[in-house]
């Protein structure tokens, strides 16, 4: 009989020991003690990849004990060993600022223009490797400057290489939306296309506008050090002529040792020119703003996507009034491999957004995979789950 007891304790300690906990990190500046963005979070054991959200929050869930590490372009890396995180499902990581400060223009017998060619053809081809991204995808939908549509849902997309470009089936695990929409836009509001966009992030077709022949009389470019950290390269392309319909601005940050992208930004705003009118026909769409931020991660020798955020607004023209639309597309990696997976046909994920996808909800996926929503995103998905 005590032996049974043993058995019984020892089993039950085994399945306490074994228990998937949640944790959470916040991470914030050492100097300003204010929550930093954006900063990545690699769970070690299972190389999970987070990213810190406003706050400087991540969330996740863990089995048993693992070393955590804390990077983030502007600041010193860190790694926090899992005996300071045990038995603290609450925990502050502080990160010190680089703080080189050597933002001086950066002088070189190539011309921008060709470095530019350089580090694009480079980053394309070390993108371009069969493998699958684990991804969480969210979007969130404004008509006429009210919240009013959501979806998220976590994706696999898996790279195929075909004549050194990157195309990609897409797989989706789970997935909700939340919302409603008027019948006179709905057709208008299908999100970003998730195959196309991911396709553009690892073909780097933004870049087509500045590599072609003309745009050396069309854009000035720039090469500063990158403020924090000397490892970096910023580079800025700005048009000459600011009166178009619309503003393409560029910044690359880039590695120029290993001739990589690491982050880049594109801000499309409208013309400046007085005199430009909109297009005032039915169906057409008016820009007002538009903003691209992609950040790549570069771990030993793998060189794949981590994060994107991309925001579109423009006026819809319709017969009798005007709609405002915006819309905002994130990207979070939560995983990378280069061992693909099997699929049946009839798994691969067809449609342009995930709009057009029934609810498939299993787990809290929202909550742990990758990136954690800030306080007050909470409260607009309730609001939108409430008119369901």
């Amino acid at each position: 009989m005590r032996r049974l007891i043993l058995l019984f304790f020892l089993f039950v300690s085994v399945g306490i020991i074994a228990q998937n906990t949640e944790y959470s990190i916040v991470v914030k500046d050492i100097e300003t003690q204010l929550p930093i963005e954006n900063a990545t979070v690699v769970i070690m054991k299972t190389k999970q990849i987070l990213l810190s959200n406003p706050e400087g929050k991540v969330t996740f869930m863990l089995t048993g004990g693992s070393n955590v590490q804390v990077s983030q372009t502007d600041y010193e890396t860190v790694n926090v060993r899992w005996t300071s995180l045990n038995g603290d499902q609450k925990f502050v990581v502080y990160l010190k600022s680089n703080d080189n400060k050597l933002d001086e223009v950066v002088l070189s017998k190539e011309s921008p223009e060709k470095i530019l060619q350089k580090i694009v053809s480079n980053s394309i081809k070390k993108l371009a490797v069969s493998s699958r991204l684990k991804v969480y995808v969210r979007e969130f939908f404004m008509l006429d400057n009210k919240y009013s549509y959501y979806n998220d849902g976590l994706v696999n997309f898996q790279f195929a290489i075909n004549q050194k470009k990157a195309t990609t089936t897409l797989l989706v695990e789970q997935n909700r939306s939340y919302g409603l929409l008027e019948t006179d836009v709905s057709s208008d509001l299908q999100g970003y296309n998730l195959n196309n966009i991911m396709e553009n992030y690892y073909n780097l077709n933004y870049f087509d506008p500045v590599l072609n022949s003309k745009a050396k009389k069309e854009y000035e470019y720039g090469i500063k050090g990158h403020s924090t950290n000397k490892d970096y390269y910023v580079m800025s392309i700005t048009p000459l002529n600011t009166s178009k319909e619309a503003v393409d601005t560029f910044e690359i940050i880039y590695d120029p040792i290993k001739k990589l992208i690491m982050e880049f930004s594109i801000v499309i705003t409208p013309g400046t020119a007085a005199a430009m009118e909109d297009i005032t026909k039915i169906g057409a769409k008016n820009i007002t703003k538009s903003v691209v931020k992609v950040n790549y991660r570069f771990d030993g020798t793998d060189y794949y996507l981590l994060s994107s955020n991309e925001e579109i607004g423009y006026n819809l023209i319709l017969k009798d009034q005007v709609k405002n639309i915006q819309v905002r597309n994130n990207f979070i990696t939560t995983n990378f491999n280069k061992q693909n997976f099997t699929y049946n046909e009839s798994d691969v994920f067809k449609e342009k957004s995930l709009f057009n996808k029934k609810n498939k909800i299993l787990t809290n996926y929202w909550d742990i995979s990758g990136f954690t929503a800030t306080e007050e995103e909470k409260g607009l998905i309730s609001a939108l789950d409430f008119k369901m």
